[in-house]
């Protein structure tokens, strides 16, 4: 249950993200588009999962030196590899370059937390007092 509401709020910060210049989602019509979401965001969590600890490993030095800053830039790079892969998958989904993929991430990332400690909170057990 706890993954597919992940998949839910990835689908919804990645839909937000689709509203700033350079990163478009195509789709004859809504269901096309909210299943093109599905699998993107899908894509996205595999990568998260796969590449994001390798780049971590290998970038320690730099996350290091840049104070964790470096991880825009891993979220970014990994952001345009989903718009990669899903172009690959011919899904209607493309990031045009690295800033859009960065601001993109970032939106990604901001309102994933944001959903996320909502629903956490949601989900917490209320103590009267």
């Amino acid at each position: 249950m706890l993954i597919l509401l992940q998949v839910l709020i990835t689908m919804v910060s990645v839909w937000i993200a689709t509203a700033l210049p350079g990163i478009t989602l195509g789709g004859r019509d809504t269901l096309a588009q909210v299943l093109t979401l599905l699998v993107v965001s899908l894509l996205f969590g595999i990568v998260n999962i796969v590449i994001k600890p390798i780049a971590k490993t290998l970038g320690c030095l730099l996350y290091v030196l840049t104070l964790g800053l470096f991880g825009l830039v891993v979220n970014a790079l990994l952001f345009w590899l989903t718009s990669y892969l899903a172009g690959t998958l011919s899904l209607p989904f493309h990031v045009d370059g690295f800033w859009s993929a960065f601001w993109g991430a970032l939106i990604v990332t901001i309102v994933s937390s944001v959903l996320s400690g909502v629903v956490r909170r949601r989900a917490e057990p209320r103590v009267e007092r």
